[in-house]
């Protein structure tokens, strides 16, 4: 092999290697106790390694959804904010659309790529999930939807592999 440095090696160099986590629930209908995905996605948080500042149910209403949001970055320093539920088509899913103003830029290959893992497992029906990702201040913010298989196939195949990848670019 060359003398060629690899970019993304070298892009990796800048990656933290401890992060803090905010995770929240979406969920008119769950409770802590009954939160599946939520302790999924901290589990798996934990194991890799990183922290977990913040993780609790949040009502699923539109400026519920933003405060909480914002709080976990602005007050409480998260580096990435998990946000699980509300993804879907129903009137009351409003995940999608309390998060993105909020976003200075979003990670549009992050949903292409959770769509097209998601229909090796569930077909067609994978063209339904709104699951997004995007940038606010120096935090990742990914949104996903509320079940157990689709936040632990996002945590294993595409936001613990590269968020602190992602988390070094922001602060550099």
């Amino acid at each position: 092999m060359s003398n060629v440095v690899n970019s993304v090696d070298e892009h990796k160099a800048y990656a933290p290697s401890e992060l803090s986590f905010a995770v929240l629930t979406a969920s008119d209908s769950r409770n802590d106790a009954e939160d599946e995905s939520g302790w999924k996605i901290a589990e798996m948080v934990t194991e890799a390694g990183h922290h977990v500042i913040e993780h609790r149910v949040i009502a699923d209403e539109e400026e519920v959804i933003r405060t909480a949001v914002a709080a976990a970055v602005s007050e409480k320093g998260a580096d990435v904010v998990v946000l699980n539920g509300g993804t879907g088509l129903a009137s009351r899913d409003v995940s999608v659309e309390a998060v993105q103003p909020l976003l200075d830029r979003v990670i549009e290959g992050f949903g292409e790529l959770f769509r097209a893992l998601s229909y090796e497992q569930i077909g067609a029906a994978a063209m339904l999930s709104r699951a997004v990702a995007g940038v606010m201040s120096k935090s990742a913010i990914f949104v996903l939807p509320g079940s157990p298989k689709a936040v632990e196939l996002a945590m294993a195949a595409l936001i613990l592999p590269e968020v602190a990848h992602l988390v070094g670019q922001l602060r550099r």
